[in-house]
């Protein structure tokens, strides 16, 4: 989910600003942890199943990428926010046998750099996202009717994307007949 740990480590550190510091590693093993699942994947899929996981748009820029830069891409591609794919990098990582302990080392360092900054940011600002996130605040936001409607409207549209998006992963991982 694009900006959930981020948001995870916002809320957390704004409401205990006391103790903001110790959620950016959590964050960051958790991370950790999708990554090397990510990268297991990729391993596994190797080099000539990579074109089923990571559309070609990406594939062949991220592996010029990581032949030329290396691990300044991978520190690059950890911070980045979405709508970078990194999945589709982590994947690739893994399919290229990108050293594994550089990657965890620096894919780790920068994610806690990111998460580090998203605490201090929330600690900073803490009492006006508190604010917005109390509860009579956000029924006062949330009660307009025409706020409701659009929000409806757009879990319908986030359902029928996902089930779209569903449709088309599965049919790209199927095994295709010869």
């Amino acid at each position: 989910m694009p900006f959930g740990f981020d948001a995870l480590v916002a809320v957390l550190s704004a409401r205990h600003g006391e103790i903001y510091w110790i959620f950016p590693p959590i964050v960051t093993a958790a991370s950790l942890v999708g990554a090397a699942l990510t990268y297991w994947i990729g391993q596994t899929a190797g080099d000539a199943g990579l074109p089923r996981l990571v559309p070609a748009r990406y594939l062949e820029r991220m592996k010029a990428r990581l032949a030329t830069t290396g691990v300044g891409a991978l520190a690059a591609a950890a911070v980045m926010p979405p709508p970078f794919p990194l999945t589709a990098f982590q994947l690739t990582c893994g399919a290229l046998d990108f050293d594994r302990r550089r990657f965890f080392l620096v894919f780790g360092v920068m994610r806690l750099v990111r998460f580090a900054v998203v605490a201090l940011l929330a600690r900073h600002y803490g009492d006006r996202l508190v604010w917005m996130l109390d509860a009579a605040t956000l029924l006062q936001i949330v009660n307009a009717d025409s706020l409701q409607s659009a929000l409806r409207s757009l879990t319908l549209v986030g359902i029928a994307a996902a089930s779209v998006m569903c449709a088309v992963v599965w049919s790209r991982t199927r095994p295709q007949l010869a």
